[in-house]
């Protein structure tokens, strides 16, 4: 289901729409970013409690006198994989999707997200996680920029990210049983590559959307859902895997 403004609809041709001054399709991403962005200071927040007020830590995380990880809960598992099973189980159940549906999906896997996360706060210093956030908001604004305003059609350039992805999620999944350095180096750089591109995919996917619909209120509704949680995962992921190579480690 995270992928369901990937696909709900077929992307027209990038030179059919006249992008640059339509205030309907300004007003549509400007909903799809704010929502992205109240997101992002959300998952924040309640990262940030879950990784440093001890009545909450202990619920995901065991922790050694020093403050350093020591190990996760099985509650951290639960957290961790719910968002998963939402948004694949809500593939099933949202045959008519609603904005209100839609919406409430979004803030569960934004909460739940920002939960899992915490686990940064135990890891990595303050100051590195700050830096990292940062870098990676300038790159997805780059990106973001880039997929807006390209007349280059990057369809086909989705679909092959996307094939990407699914590699990255088996490679990810073997490394958990071999834990081999250069394989979770090629990981990570992969990751980074994966949803930067992906970045610009979807912006461009996004606004191609906003014409298709129509001025549906209910579908721009949804789509603007959509939209933001594909961003919002974007953004997650590609700060998860800058993190690992510029993240200082606690």
């Amino acid at each position: 289901m995270s992928d369901f403004d990937r696909t709900y609809t077929r992307t027209a041709p990038v030179g059919r729409a006249d992008m640059a001054v339509d205030a309907g399709l300004r007003s549509f991403m400007l909903g799809v970013y704010n929502k992205m962005g109240l997101g992002l200071a959300v998952s924040g927040a309640i990262a940030w409690a879950f990784g440093n007020v001890p009545a909450l830590q202990q619920l995901l995380f065991s922790v050694t006198p020093d403050g350093r990880l020591a190990g996760v809960t099985p509650l951290y598992f639960v957290v961790a994989f719910a968002p998963l099973v939402l948004l694949l189980g809500s593939g099933f159940v949202m045959k008519n999707p609603t904005a209100r549906g839609t919406g409430m999906l979004y803030w569960a896997v934004v909460a739940l997200i920002g939960a899992s996360l915490s686990s940064i706060f135990l890891r990595y210093t303050g100051g590195s996680i700050a830096q990292t956030f940062f870098v990676t908001a300038a790159s997805f604004g780059a990106l973001s920029l880039f997929g807006y305003t390209t007349k280059k059609d990057l369809t086909g350039f989705g679909s092959f990210l996307i094939m990407g992805l699914f590699g990255l999620i088996i490679a990810s999944l073997v490394s958990v049983f071999f834990r081999s350095p250069a394989l979770i180096f090629a990981i990570n750089a992969l990751g980074v590559l994966i949803f930067a591109g992906l970045t610009a995919y979807d912006t461009q996917r996004l606004k191609m959307t906003y014409y298709q619909l129509g001025g549906d209120r209910n579908m721009q509704g949804v789509a603007t859902n959509f939209g933001a949680l594909s961003m919002y995962l974007n953004f997650v992921n590609l700060f998860q895997f800058l993190l690992a190579f510029m993240g200082n480690r606690e």
